[in-house]
C-alpha cells in the first residue's frame, strides 16, 4: 500500500533552517509529481511546493519563493523540502502528498514551529 512518512520537523528560531524529508513506498515514485502542503491552526491547507516526476520542474507558494527549495531523490524514493530564513508565519504542520491518478495520498505530517 502507498505510504508517505514525513520527518525533520521541529522547533527553530526565526531566521533558522530545517530540512523536511518524505519517504515514499508502495508506488513507482519516479513516475509521479510530489507536493508539500502545510496547514496552520485555524487555516486551510495550502500548497507550498511541487516537483515534477524527474525533478526538472518545480513550483512554489509566493510567500516561500527564494527561501524554500523542493528536491527529490528517485533512487531513494524521497522528496525533500529545504526551508531557510524561516518566519513565525511558516509555523504549521507540513504534509507530503502524492496524487496517483484519481486518488491523493498524504503522510501523517510533521510539525514545524518557528518561534524565539
Amino acid at each position: 500500500q502507498v505510504q508517505l512518512v514525513e520527518s525533520g520537523g521541529g522547533l527553530v528560531q526565526p531566521g533558522g533552517s530545517l530540512k523536511l524529508s518524505c519517504a515514499a513506498s508502495g508506488f513507482t515514485f519516479s513516475s509521479y509529481a510530489m507536493r508539500w502542503y502545510r496547514q496552520a491552526p485555524g487555516k486551510e491547507r495550502e500548497l507550498v511546493a511541487g516537483i515534477s516526476s524527474a525533478g526538472s520542474n518545480t513550483n512554489y507558494l509566493d510567500s516561500v519563493k527564494g527561501r524554500f527549495l523542493i528536491s527529490r531523490d528517485n533512487a531513494k524514493n524521497t522528496v525533500y523540502l529545504q526551508m531557510n530564513s524561516l518566519k513565525p508565519e511558516d509555523t504549521a504542520v507540513y504534509y507530503c502528498n502524492a496524487q496517483l491518478g484519481y486518488y491523493g495520498y498524504w503522510g501523517q505530517g510533521t510539525q514545524v514551529t518557528v518561534s524565539s
